[in-house]
């Protein structure tokens, strides 16, 4: 089977003042369309950094290996599509949930799925698609009674699922999940897993960090971030 994303020789480095702090090292990593990957390791290993990597919402060192999608090296993406790669390719799952409190659930939901929507789609009912398209999404994840409610008015499983629903509205082919049930208490977070792992039996290709073990033992593989190396 042909990989859809892969790392190799992939490394990070941060600046903090004067001082340069090595996070990851050469680490490398391959994952098959429709695989569920959990990526573990202790804390300020380089889990996060990796997942960020890979999704493109941060760089890597200029001597770093590549990162491809599809195929697809990252480096040599234009500015138009590596907001395409973030916006419709990928979705995110975040522990903290960032919905913005002002909106409602729906709208929360609906975001991603607006952004470069032409006033021309806006006008002639496209809208209107992705509205039904959000309300079928939180439906499915159990909010179909909560879609005018506010992020402060919801439980943290009902945020997060609001988020899920949000990752999933533009249909992305991997989603990358950054410790998406630490928040939450066992039995919400089971709850969350339950949701996400429909979802992966459906197709969708999942990378998952996390630090819990029972977590972990739900993916299909589990690699191990040590010191910022693919143990």
């Amino acid at each position: 089977m042909k990989p859809l994303l892969e790392a190799h020789g992939v490394k990070k480095t941060y600046r903090l003042g004067q001082t340069s702090v090595p996070v990851l090292h050469e680490a490398s990593l391959s994952v098959n369309e429709g695989e569920w990957v959990a990526i573990v390791g202790s804390s300020g290993s380089g889990k996060s950094t990796l997942l960020h990597l890979l999704g493109g919402l941060d760089r890597a060192d200029k001597d770093s290996g590549p990162i491809s999608f599809a195929g697809e090296d990252l480096r040599r993406f234009s500015p138009a599509r590596e907001n395409l790669y973030r916006n419709r390719d990928v979705g995110f799952v975040f522990q903290f949930y960032h919905l913005l409190p002002e909106l409602t659930v729906l709208e929360n939901a609906m975001l991603p799925s607006l952004v470069g929507l032409s006033r021309l789609a806006w006008l002639t009912g496209r809208r209107s698609e992705l509205r039904d398209r959000a309300s079928e999404l939180l439906d499915t994840c159990g909010l179909g009674h909560r879609l005018k409610h506010r992020p402060a008015e919801l439980s943290g499983g009902e945020r997060q699922r609001v988020a899920i629903a949000r990752a999933l509205i533009n249909r992305p082919k991997v989603l990358l999940a950054d410790e998406p049930t630490g928040n939450l208490d066992v039995r919400t977070g089971g709850g969350i897993l339950d949701l996400l792992a429909e979802r992966q039996a459906e197709g969708l290709t999942m990378l998952m960090v996390t630090h819990d073990q029972s977590v972990a033992a739900r993916a299909h593989r589990q690699v191990k971030i040590v010191d910022g190396r693919v143990a």
